[in-house]
């Protein structure tokens, strides 16, 4: 394959990564390597750094673009890498004539680094990944970037610039596309999605946009919403989270943590009870909906106690999946100057509240026991029911959608 797509990080690197291969093959780029980066944690950033030297030794000859968020936010580290032949900026990776300048840079000696100033960012370009393979299971829809939140432990907004969305019309457009190219279920994703619409004519919300896809794409079988934050979900969302079958019994909440001092200094927008009563009220509307959280082990000044209330938000907000980040400090954020917990304490924090999600996930398999579920099949071995839960795959088609029967689970997935 002439280029080839290296991706960290989050679903929507994951979308953007195809966007980004579509356009770096039709610019005519020649055995060229993108990665993708993500800067969520300095492990992140490390993994990263080391997957370019190993690229470099065993593709001497290819050309190495480096893109993401990280390579936004710490440009010059990426661009004095002896191994990288091209800093590409995060906003500017997804137009078409910032392939064809690298191509004629690579050509002609031109700039290393092509990075604009993402903060100038205001308006998104819609794109609809038209090279999708017939057949795949799940595909993404970008319909909001960006963040205009400021949390003190987070560097995204500085990566991704400040909230932008796409039209509604647009999206239903996207949505109808994919689902008559025959793939059976849609994620809507984004940096921030319940900010979606925000800076569009009249305001729309989240809830908005999916009721308009639900109504005007009859046929789409499973819609999908990624990670929100729950303080800002609106009336029609959760209204459509009860009356739509098609809309996946599945949230993923960007939580973070359960002590309301740290959710203060972290500068989020919802305390410890706003959790627990949003997933209380949502479970009222969709009594088997299952829910995931983003949760940060070790932010700054955490002591025992306050880990604490952290760990028992798995149970208070009966969750599922559990997403756990050793907090890392990133460079210029204000929570890198708070006073920091000790790294050991951090790691061992992690994983006990790992180990909480195990035990929740094995106890929500165990409950799937005897029921009849609508499995996507992912791939030869594995589907995913509409709660999101693993399953172990004997026989199916890829991108199909069969009911079956849960006859046990594995500790890990569910068995048929």
């Amino acid at each position: 394959m002439a280029v080839d797509v290296v991706t960290f990080g989050c679903r929507l690197n994951a979308f953007e990564s195809e966007v980004m291969r579509r356009e770096a093959e039709s610019a005519g780029l020649q055995d060229t390597v993108v990665v993708n980066t993500c800067a969520v944690t300095n492990e992140a950033v490390a993994q990263a750094r080391q997957t370019i030297r190993k690229l470099r030794r065993e593709r001497p000859d290819a050309r190495i673009v480096v893109t993401g968020c990280a390579a936004q936010t710490q440009t010059a580290m990426f661009a004095e890498m002896d191994e990288v032949d091209r800093v590409l900026g995060n906003d500017d990776k997804m137009h078409a004539a910032a392939w064809r300048d690298t191509r004629m840079a690579f050509e002609g000696g031109g700039k290393k680094i092509a990075v604009s100033d993402i903060m100038a960012v205001t308006e998104m370009a819609p794109h609809l990944v038209a090279g999708f393979q017939a057949g795949l299971p799940r595909v993404f829809v970008q319909v909001q970037n960006g963040c205009d939140h400021r949390c003190t432990f987070c560097i995204i907004p500085y990566g991704r610039g400040n909230s932008r969305s796409v039209a509604m019309g647009v999206v239903v457009d996207q949505v109808r596309a994919l689902t008559e190219a025959g793939h059976a279920e849609v994620v809507l994703t984004g940096v921030d999605l319940t900010s979606y619409g925000a800076d569009l004519p009249g305001a729309p919300k989240l809830g908005t946009l999916t009721k308009q896809i639900l109504k005007h794409v009859p046929d789409v079988k499973r819609l999908r919403i990624s990670s929100i934050d729950s303080i800002e979900a609106d009336r029609d969302l959760l209204d459509v989270i009860a009356t739509d079958e098609r809309l996946m019994p599945h949230l993923h909440l960007s939580l973070q943590a359960g002590d309301d001092l740290i959710l203060k200094r972290m500068k989020r927008r919802h305390t410890r009870a706003d959790a627990i009563a949003f997933c209380e009220q949502v479970r009222r509307l969709r009594p088997d909906i299952a829910f995931g959280a983003d949760i940060i082990a070790g932010f700054p000044t955490e002591t025992d106690e306050m880990f604490a209330r952290s760990q028992a938000l798995v149970d208070e907000c009966g969750l599922t999946f559990l997403h756990v980040f050793p907090y890392s400090p990133r460079p210029g954020t204000p929570a890198a100057r708070m006073p920091q917990v000790n790294g050991r304490v951090i790691k061992d924090r992690a994983a006990r509240l790992r180990a909480s999600g195990e035990t929740a996930l094995r106890r929500r398999l165990a409950s799937e026991v005897g029921a009849t579920r609508h499995v996507l099949i992912e791939s030869a071995t594995q589907g995913r029911t509409e709660h999101f839960v693993p399953v172990a795959i004997a026989d199916g088609v890829q991108g199909h959608v069969q009911a079956l029967r849960i006859a046990g689970h594995d500790g890990e997935r569910l068995l048929t």
